[in-house]
């Protein structure tokens, strides 16, 4: 059991016959009445988000989730494919539990999270920053803006992502996972 003193992002509630984790939450403390705490909560087992409003102090139960490491195999129609780095075995789970999924190359390590009462993987959290290759985007033309302008780049995963102009085609790039943003090159 946690109150909601204890809510944090990333933690995993029992809500609802349901598992859910905290995306954001405030807590409020209007001049008049009694605090109360409002939260994003994301289903981890169906990916829908939820905004839920608890009073200040009340009980929630929370869900023993582990982290565990997983290589990222391959993708294909029945969703994509880990293996456990421990025992070698391989699970699958649907790209719609997972943010940002196409973020990720083949062979990656990437964290499972996984139910500890029934052992059922729930998501994949990626690492904060990936290094991506370029493989097309436009070339930037000098002087087409007085700001920070940026286009669009195609990278070795098959995602877009926003750069600056000078980012060249077969460029090395960091990624940030959090918000599918550029960061910076690689050198």
């Amino acid at each position: 059991m946690a109150s909601t003193a204890d809510f944090k992002n990333g933690l995993c509630l029992e809500f609802n016959h349901d598992i859910y984790t905290i995306t954001e939450f405030q807590h409020v403390k209007p001049g008049k009445g009694a605090a109360f705490v409002r939260t994003k909560l994301k289903s981890l087992t169906n990916g829908k988000v939820l905004d839920k409003t608890f009073n200040a102090g009340e009980k929630v139960t929370t869900a023993r989730v582990e982290k565990r490491p997983h290589q990222y195999l391959y993708s294909d129609e029945m969703g994509l494919h880990f293996m456990d780095t421990d025992t070698f075995e391989q699970i699958r789970i649907e790209e719609k539990l997972i943010e940002r999924a196409n973020l990720m190359k083949e062979g990656q390590i990437v964290d499972v999270l996984v139910h500890a009462e029934t052992e059922t993987p729930l998501t994949v959290e990626l690492p904060p920053f990936v290094e991506l290759m370029i493989t097309y985007t436009e070339p930037g033309i000098k002087g087409d803006t007085a700001t920070n302008a940026l286009k669009p780049a195609t990278v070795e995963t098959g995602a877009t992502v926003m750069v600056p102009l000078f980012v060249e085609q077969d460029t090395m790039i960091k990624v940030d996972t959090r918000d599918g943003s550029y960061s910076e090159r690689v050198k």
